[in-house]
């Protein structure tokens, strides 16, 4: 009853729940809380003005964002100038790729199975800067893994930048990131990393994780929609400043902001913090119920293939799992389910087409993905199982 009871308190704080809907595309954007909600409410209905100013309902505007900074800084382990809000990850590592500076014969290494959005940036500053650009791709396979060991070879003494995820949108591997820093920081290369897809499931110290540049979004963290990116003290000094000429340029906000972060939205940071302090072992411990749950099923089915880590170790993977069906087209067995029960989930290849296409050797309807986050139940978890092995058999 205890545990039935703190399971109730944590679904009451997320007012989307109480409709008639299972959300199992959190990957894709998490529900909000309601003290986010709320927060961004009085903020436009009392404090919606410019920043800087000196009457009085400004300044109480410019406390609440410098607050929103101090939050989220505070929150990864860094200091407020190593950060910098933006409309998305997608945004915010465009424009670190127009701030940074490399010399033509440089080289740069790419993961092949991330996000779009920490490859396409990458791929274009190569071309615009003659850069060498290395692709770190695992071997196709069910099961593709970033590991630091393989690393090793892409690198040289002209590598200049290394990128790749923290956790896979599809997979939900988790890679060791501080294993990768310290061999990319072996030859003096930086190391950017993706945290959207880890970021709602674990906690953050981008200090202890040794990276120079980490990105995520907040929306998929509880919070608005709205992204963030670290970049630590010493790795902006390979930025120029996008920012005005007559602007300041001595913190991250400074030189890759461009005004891109909303003030009704960066303020109610501190709201997401305040819900998640103290909270992450519970978190974890109820995300790895759920996945044990579904991947104990999809395991054990014969014509079922998952993708990523078989396992259910939190030390290993996230609670987000995708698989196909032999048989089925990925997006007609989603919307079989979807049209007998109340319970979203998805299909596709989810902005990671090279990983889906030519590491796992799928087509364009990608993989079945269920995303799932601490709000989840294992009820819900079950009642899908029942639902989808109704629809696809033994």
């Amino acid at each position: 009853m205890a545990f039935e009871n703190h399971q109730k308190e944590v679904r009451d704080r997320f007012p989307a729940l109480r409709q008639d809907q299972v959300f199992f595309d959190n990957a894709g954007g998490s529900q909000t809380l309601d003290t986010v909600i709320d927060s961004i409410r009085d903020y436009l209905s009392s404090t919606n003005v410019q920043l800087g100013a000196s009457y009085a309902v400004g300044k109480k505007s410019t406390s609440a964002y410098s607050a929103g900074y101090k939050a989220a800084a505070k929150y990864i382990n860094a200091n407020p100038d190593e950060i910098v809000f933006g409309s998305s990850t997608t945004q915010l590592l465009r424009n670190l790729s127009y701030a940074l500076k490399f010399n033509p014969g440089d080289e740069i290494v790419v993961s092949g199975i991330d996000h779009e959005a920490n490859i396409a940036s990458w791929v274009d500053l190569a071309e615009r800067q003659n850069l060498v650009l290395k692709w770190w791709k695992p071997a196709p396979s069910t099961n593709p893994q970033l590991l630091a060991k393989d690393l090793v070879g892409l690198l040289s003494p002209k590598t200049r930048l290394v990128t790749c995820t923290h956790a896979s949108n599809i997979l939900g591997t988790i890679t060791n990131v501080r294993a990768v820093a310290d061999v990319a920081h072996s030859v003096g290369a930086l190391l950017c990393v993706d945290a959207v897809a880890y970021a709602p499931h674990r906690p953050i110290d981008v200090k202890a994780f040794g990276v120079d540049f980490y990105c995520f979004s907040w929306y998929k963290v509880y919070g608005p929609h709205i992204s963030m990116l670290y970049g630590s003290w010493s790795a902006q000094t390979h930025l120029k400043s996008l920012g005005h000429f007559f602007n300041p340029s001595a913190s991250l906000e400074d030189k890759l902001g461009l005004a891109g972060a909303s003030y009704e939205l960066v303020q109610s940071i501190p709201k997401v913090v305040e819900y998640l302090d103290s909270k992450w072992d519970s978190i974890i411990a109820q995300e790895a119920s759920l996945q044990y749950e579904l991947l104990n099923y999809l395991v054990l089915k014969s014509n079922v293939t998952v993708y990523g880590v078989p396992g259910e170790q939190t030390s290993d993977r996230v609670a987000t799992i995708s698989f196909s069906v032999k048989g089925w087209n990925s997006q007609d067995l989603v919307e079989a389910v979807e049209s007998k029960t109340n319970y979203a989930f998805r299909w596709g290849t989810f902005y990671s087409d090279r990983l889906v296409r030519e590491t796992l050797g799928l087509g364009k309807d990608g993989v079945v993905r269920v995303s799932m986050v601490h709000y989840n139940t294992v009820d819900e978890i079950k009642g899908l199982i029942s639902a989808i092995d109704e629809v696809i058999g033994n």
